[in-house]
């Protein structure tokens, strides 16, 4: 505790207020809620990590419309996963939810290590504040939680200066949750400091009026809780270039490859990626019976979390493709198979109109 701040308030206080708050304004019909198992509150929260809950709910009713268990989901193949998560982003978080239902299936006996925040964290995707929600949440015992909206609370409340993704400000705000977490109702209280960020300490726009801690909040106080948390320093995102091939056979299917199990886009279906036009002409020429080249279609932009990529996307048609290749899959847009797709391929499909003569890709 030597590295916590000076809290501003004593934990039953906090706990109080927030509470009060809480059971009068706070989300308590969310489908994770009922019925709440440890299961179930790990796959919103996996899926809750880069994305809003308005976002969330629609994709996690589909999930446990199809992965209703544990056991459901160690079980599936991946491309099914990775189906119902396209759209999410962020596809590491799907590939480390399936694999960690297997390992829970293998070395827990198919249930999630609910009552141990580290051994939850020895599953891929989990990190100490989902281990803490998942305990939380699903058991009631004891255990905190320091997510984005918890972060941007305590930095408000206590004035925290810097970015509090440094190391040194994490263990700040890590002490100030350990304090403040009570020992009854944790269930509710987790969900509390997660709604009462999302909600009322928003990011561009806290409703400091309306809040119970406006009284001891510091950043309120000096008229500028916006300025808190700190951004992380920023830095020119690089810009990389790509041709997508969109190859289309005389029954109007598009040709799509899966990419590797690991790097952008890990594990999803994605059309043929080359650096340069003559790459591309090349692989035309070794697996492409009769190409036609029509026009290139604009070139839009998709932004990664380190680089931004220029896709120009580059129709062509042929009558087949010499060969079979294993590593590939005709993908018919009328009747679409059940396939995780990489988001600029599925918005380049969903423009598609049913086959026609000469088809034509709008923008993405």
């Amino acid at each position: 505790m030597a590295d916590m701040p000076t809290p501003r308030l004593a934990a039953s206080e906090f706990q109080l207020r927030l509470l009060s708050w809480f059971d009068r304004y706070g989300r308590h019909d969310l489908p994770w809620q009922s019925p709440r198992s440890a299961y179930r509150v790990w796959v919103s929260e996996i899926m809750l990590q880069q994305t809003q809950v308005t976002t969330v709910i629609g994709y996690f009713e589909r999930f446990m419309a199809s992965f209703p268990t544990l056991e459901r989901l160690a079980n599936a193949p991946q491309d099914e996963v990775l189906h119902l998560w396209t759209g999410l982003g962020y596809y590491a978080r799907a590939r480390n939810l399936h694999k960690a239902a297997q390992m829970a299936e293998a070395e827990h006996g198919g249930k999630l290590p609910s009552n141990s925040v580290e051994a939850l964290m020895g599953l891929p995707g989990i990190g100490r504040s989902t281990a803490g929600a998942i305990v939380a949440q699903s058991t009631g015992q004891r255990a905190a939680i320091l997510d984005g909206n918890v972060k941007r609370s305590l930095t408000r409340l206590h004035a925290i200066p810097g970015w509090p993704g440094k190391p040194a400000i994490e263990q700040q705000l890590w002490a100030l949750a350990e304090y403040y977490t009570p020992t009854e109702r944790l269930a509710d209280y987790t969900q509390a400091m997660m709604d009462f960020g999302a909600t009322l300490c928003k990011r561009s726009k806290p409703d400091c009026l309306s809040c119970p801690f406006n009284d001891v909040c510091l950043a309120y106080a000096q008229g500028e809780p916006k300025r808190y948390p700190e951004s992380k320093p920023k830095k020119t995102l690089p810009t990389r270039e790509t041709i997508m091939l969109m190859l289309r056979d005389p029954e109007g299917r598009i040709w799509l490859e899966k990419r590797p199990p690991s790097g952008l886009w890990g594990g999803l279906w994605s059309l043929p990626q080359f650096d340069k036009h003559s790459e591309l002409n090349d692989w035309l020429e070794a697996n492409a019976v009769n190409p036609k080249r029509d026009s290139t279609s604009p070139s839009f932009h998709h932004t990664f979390s380190h680089f931004r990529l220029e896709i120009t996307p580059q129709p062509v048609s042929c009558d087949r493709l010499g060969g079979v290749r294993e590593s590939g899959v005709w993908y018919d847009v009328n009747h679409p198979p059940a396939l995780g797709l990489a988001a600029p391929v599925k918005a380049l499909l969903s423009q598609l109109t049913p086959f026609s003569l000469n088809p034509t890709p709008g923008h993405a």
